[in-house]
């Protein structure tokens, strides 16, 4: 597909679909990281001479003006990111509001999903979209796996290209997958085994060792016939995980369960904890954490790993004390990835908060702001959103 190095954009008008969608606390913005991910392409093409229209999405008002998800008050933020001014005008007024702007401006328009063509893709407001610049640049990899007018349907209407938050986090799933450094370790957790099941069989052929934590593991410790308590299990889905064990020992994948774990009776920040061997649960204690066997084990696995895909959490980490597993793993692949020993990729939304929270999330090769869309390429799906893109 085309990058912002193939495009000659000076003087044209250039439509860039961004996510904006960050959340706002009292009319400021509580996160600023997609901002701050979509300023490399904006300042590219305004030092470049654009005229930069800016495209975004913001909540989800389903076709209809919601003046509680206009996207008037992050011009502010948006512009003292890139270091320039940043105008705004809604749908309605953009044709006069583009017409006067200079080389180099920056035009933030109004939430593109308040036209009730946006989620549909319908032609006709993709069109309009499309006569309001010359060039589409498509930099919201977190909304590629929507078919929408602004993600799809401009890129079949105008010359296209990627940006350059689009196009790095390309080239980092495609470093953790399609041509990794081996071997290759993913650690997938979270709460449930049937939320992650596309994921699981997807990755299982192309790795060298699955690390599952979470919820999840208690699922596959109980298919293995291990008790585990009063645990978050899903015991309907225990033939399944013995499909998924055998599939994986078919095509050489190990997969990785806690050795030890961390007990209580209660799911509450700061409740007292005992540690038991998984073959060691009492029937009244929940796991929700890992224990410091199991972290020593995965750190020896991380040490031989040369890639590593991480999606969701070890163990209950917003409950301290069970964020120990997650944050102490995290901090070993983090010390890995900085030695260069590791190219590590993590992604999704409780993963992005768990690396924030053990304060790594600087530290890993990339770390994907994606929810929806970095599940769906984790699940092999064809996003709509890069389809559109290529020739």
């Amino acid at each position: 597909m085309q990058v912002l190095d193939d495009l000659s954009p000076a003087g044209a008008r250039v439509l860039v679909r961004v996510d904006l969608n960050v959340p706002m606390q009292n009319g400021q913005v509580g996160d600023g990281t997609r901002i701050d991910r979509a300023v490399p392409t904006l300042s590219e093409l305004a030092a470049a001479g654009a005229k930069v229209i800016v495209l975004s999405h913001f909540g989800r008002p389903k076709g209809k003006i919601v003046p509680a998800l206009s996207l008037a008050p992050l011009a502010e933020p948006l512009g003292a990111a890139l270091g320039r001014p940043v105008a705004f005008a809604d749908l309605a007024a953009a044709p006069g509001a583009i017409a006067q702007m200079a080389n180099g401006d920056v035009l933030l328009l109004e939430n593109v999903r308040f036209g009730p063509g946006e989620e549909t893709n319908a032609p006709d407001f993709a069109q309009s979209l499309a006569d309001l610049g010359d060039i589409y640049v498509n930099d919201a990899f977190s909304c590629a796996h929507r078919a929408h007018a602004s993600t799809t349907g401009l890129a079949h209407l105008l010359p296209a290209a990627a940006g350059r938050a689009l196009q790095t986090e390309l080239t980092a799933l495609e470093a953790a997958l399609a041509t990794p450094r081996r071997p290759v370790a993913a650690l997938v957790g979270g709460a449930k085994v049937s939320s992650k099941l596309a994921i699981l069989g997807y990755l299982l052929d192309k790795l060298d060792q699955l690390i599952i934590g979470g919820g999840m593991a208690n699922t596959f410790l109980f298919a293995k016939g291990i008790k585990v308590g009063a645990s978050l299990c899903e015991t309907d889905l225990a033939e399944t995980a013995r499909g998924i064990m055998a599939q994986a020992d078919k095509v050489g994948c190990e997969i990785v369960l806690p050795a030890d774990v961390m007990l209580a009776q209660e799911l509450r920040a700061g409740t007292g904890s005992a540690l038991a061997t998984v073959d060691e649960v009492p029937d009244d204690l929940m796991i929700l954490d890992i224990g410091p066997a199991s972290v020593t084990d995965l750190t020896r696995r991380l040490s031989g790993c040369r890639t590593l895909l991480w999606n969701g959490p070890l163990g209950a980490f917003e409950f301290p004390p069970f964020d120990g597993g997650t944050v102490k793993v995290a901090q070993v692949a983090a010390a890995q990835t900085r030695a260069g020993n590791l190219t590590s990729v993590a992604g999704g939304g409780d993963t992005v908060a768990a690396l924030v929270h053990a304060g790594v999330a600087d530290d890993f090769t990339y770390v994907s702001t994606a929810g929806g869309a970095f599940l769906e390429w984790l699940e092999g799906k064809v996003l709509p959103g890069i389809e559109a893109l290529e020739p």
